[in-house]
C-alpha cells in the first residue's frame, strides 16, 4: 500500500469510527429552513444565539459531523482538493473539470504580490517580521493589499467575490513571505504549476514538497476551510455587514483567529508538549494542570460533544508522519498519551475530547514548519470560509 492509499484508508477508518461511536447521539433540534422570528435560549457568551441561516456549512456537535455544502468532511478529505473545496464553499456546488481548471489558473494568476507589501514587511517599525507575531504581519499585509486595490471600496457581490479569490491566493503567498523573512531568507516566488498546498509549502520552505507532504497539507487545508459561526467568521460577518471593504473584513477575521482560544491554540499545544518533555511526565503534568485550573490547549470545543471529526483524521496522519521521524514520534507519543488521559477522565463525563488544534500542529511540525507559522496556515485555509459567509 503506497502513501496515498494509506492516507485514504486512514480517512475512511476515521469516518467509520465516527459513525459507529455517535450513532445513538440525538440530532440537533434546529435543522432546516428558518421561519423568523425564532425563539432561542441564550447563555453567556451568546451561546445559543441564532444570527442567521446558512447552507454553506453545518456542524453537528452531538454526532461529531462537519459538513460543507452538504458534503461530509471525510468525503472531501479523501476525494477533493483545497481548490475544489474553496470553489464549493464560494459557489455552492462542486466545479466541473473545466471550472476547476479555470479556478486553479485564476488562483495562480493572483499569487504574485506587489513589492510594496514586501517593503512594508521589511521596513515598517510596526511590522518587523522577527519582532512580531506572524498573524499581526499577515493582517497588516491584507490591509496594504486593500490600499493598493483601486476597486477595494466596491462592495458589490461580484467584486467582493473577485477579491475573495485574490485573497485566497495572496494570503498563501504572504504566509510564505513571512516564514522566509522570519528565517532570515529571501521570499520565494510562487510556482504557477504547483497546487495551492504544494505552493504554500514551497514558498515557506524553498523546496518543492514530496507528494506525501503535499497531500498532508492539502488535507489540512480542506479540514480547516470552514466551521460554522466561529469567532473569526462571526467577526468577518459583523465587519462586512457595515459595508466595510473586503480587505478590512478579512484583516479583522485574521485578528480574531490569532487568539489562543481560537486559531492560536495550535501553537500553544506544541508549547505544552515541549514543556511536558517526555511520555513519563504526562500524568504528573496533567495532574498539576488540573490542580491549578490551567487550560489544557487542544481539548474541548464549544460545539462538539463528540470527538472532533477533524482530529479523527489529523491524529492518525500525525501518527503516520511519526513512523519515519524520531523527533515527531517523541512529540506524537506525548500527545497520544495526553489524549488518552484527558479522554478517560473528562470524555465521558464532560464530553471533552481533542479538537482540530491538538494534532494539526504535529502534522505541521512534521512538514518542517516553525511553530509560530501554524496559525497563518489556518488563515490560508479559513479565508475560503470567511469569504463564502461574508463577502457576498
Amino acid at each position: 500500500m503506497n502513501d496515498v492509499e494509506k492516507i485514504n484508508a486512514i480517512i475512511r477508518q476515521a469516518a467509520e469510527k465516527a459513525s459507529q461511536e455517535t450513532d445513538d447521539e440525538p440530532e440537533p433540534t434546529l435543522v432546516g429552513d428558518l421561519n423568523w422570528p425564532i425563539t432561542c435560549e441564550l447563555k453567556p457568551g451568546l451561546e445559543g444565539a441564532i444570527a442567521c441561516g446558512t447552507k454553506i456549512g453545518y456542524v453537528n456537535g452531538s454526532k461529531g459531523w462537519l459538513i460543507y455544502r452538504g458534503l461530509n468532511i471525510f468525503e472531501l478529505a479523501e476525494k477533493s482538493s483545497f481548490e475544489e473545496t474553496a470553489y464549493l464553499l464560494l459557489y455552492g456546488n462542486l466545479p466541473t473539470r473545466k471550472e476547476l481548471d479555470n479556478f486553479r489558473m485564476k488562483l495562480a494568476s493572483h499569487m504574485a504580490i506587489d513589492e510594496t507589501v514586501l517593503a512594508v514587511l521589511k521596513r515598517s517599525p510596526t511590522a518587523r517580521v522577527r519582532d512580531t507575531h506572524p498573524m499581526t504581519a499577515l493582517g497588516l499585509c491584507v490591509l496594504v493589499l486593500g490600499m493598493l486595490d483601486e476597486d477595494a471600496e466596491d462592495t458589490s457581490v461580484e467584486n467582493e467575490r473577485e477579491i475573495a479569490i485574490k485573497l485566497i491566493a495572496q494570503i498563501a503567498t504572504i504566509t510564505g513571505m513571512i516564514a522566509r523573512l522570519r528565517a532570515g531568507r529571501d521570499p520565494v516566488e510562487p510556482e504557477p504549476t504547483l497546487t495551492h498546498a504544494a505552493n504554500l509549502l514551497y514558498m515557506m520552505t524553498g523546496e518543492r514538497p514530496s507528494a506525501l507532504a503535499e497531500r498532508m497539507m492539502d488535507i489540512a487545508l480542506i479540514l480547516h476551510a470552514d466551521h460554522g459561526m466561529n469567532a473569526s467568521t462571526f467577526t468577518a460577518m459583523v465587519i462586512n455587514s457595515s459595508l466595510a471593504n473586503a480587505y478590512a473584513t478579512i484583516s479583522g477575521a485574521i485578528g480574531s483567529l490569532k487568539g489562543s482560544l481560537h486559531g492560536g491554540a495550535n501553537e500553544r499545544v506544541l508549547y505544552d508538549i515541549e514543556e511536558i518533555g517526555s511520555v513519563d511526565n504526562v500524568e504528573a503534568w496533567f495532574k498539576k494542570a488540573r490542580e491549578t485550573k490551567r487550560k489544557v490547549m487542544g481539548f474541548g470545543h464549544r460545539v462538539y460533544k463528540a470527538y472532533d471529526p477533524r482530529a479523527r483524521v489529523l491524529g492518525p496522519l500525525a501518527a503516520m508522519m511519526a513512523e519515519s521521524d524520531p523527533e515527531i514520534k517523541k512529540i506524537y507519543d506525548i500527545a497520544r498519551k495526553l489524549d488518552g488521559i484527558v479522554c478517560a477522565e473528562l470524555g465521558v463525563e464532560k464530553k471533552i475530547f481533542p479538537n482540530v488544534d491538538f494534532y494539526s500542529g504535529i502534522v505541521y511540525r512534521a512538514l518542517g514548519i516553525d511553530t509560530a507559522m501554524f496559525t497563518p496556515i489556518f488563515a490560508v485555509s479559513r479565508i475560503s470560509g470567511w469569504a463564502a459567509r461574508s463577502l457576498r
